[in-house]
């Protein structure tokens, strides 16, 4: 099977790499698809949804202040087959989510989109919106 590359990856500057790489993969449970060191970055996958961490830096992409929480005003929508083991994984370790599992159906013209979904905050403050498509059905 041919490696799957996204045309468009997230890179998020990270104030403690290691905390931030075991929360992604143990707790979340992407995989690092490479990774390398001055300054730590990993580059990460989970089900085709890839984004990478790096360590931030004197000489980064940081175009303003990093201040807690990161990423303010965008959330990173992660869409997964299932999203039941990633929330468990969260609920194990007593991670708060920023809002709880619920299903929402989303209009979409004709008919009406479904998805359960979460979000949750990482170690620096993004947010992250675990989501599972649920099909479609008729407006009411």
């Amino acid at each position: 099977m041919e490696e799957y590359w996204n045309p468009m990856v997230p890179e998020l500057s990270v104030t403690d790499f290691s905390k931030s790489l075991d929360f992604y993969c143990e707790i979340l449970g992407f995989s690092i698809r490479n990774q390398r060191s001055n300054p730590d970055f990993a580059y990460l996958d989970m089900e085709n949804v890839q984004l990478m961490l790096e360590q931030i830096h004197e000489s980064g992409w940081n175009t303003g202040a990093l201040e807690f929480p990161l990423g303010r005003g965008i959330n990173f929508q992660i869409e997964l087959a299932d999203i039941a083991p990633v929330h468990g994984r969260l609920v194990s370790a007593q991670i708060a989510l920023y809002r709880e599992m619920k299903e929402s159906w989303y209009d979409v013209g004709d008919m009406l989109s479904g998805q359960r979904e979460f979000l949750v905050q990482d170690p620096d403050g993004y947010l992250l919106r675990f989501s599972q498509y649920l099909g479609e059905k008729a407006k009411s």
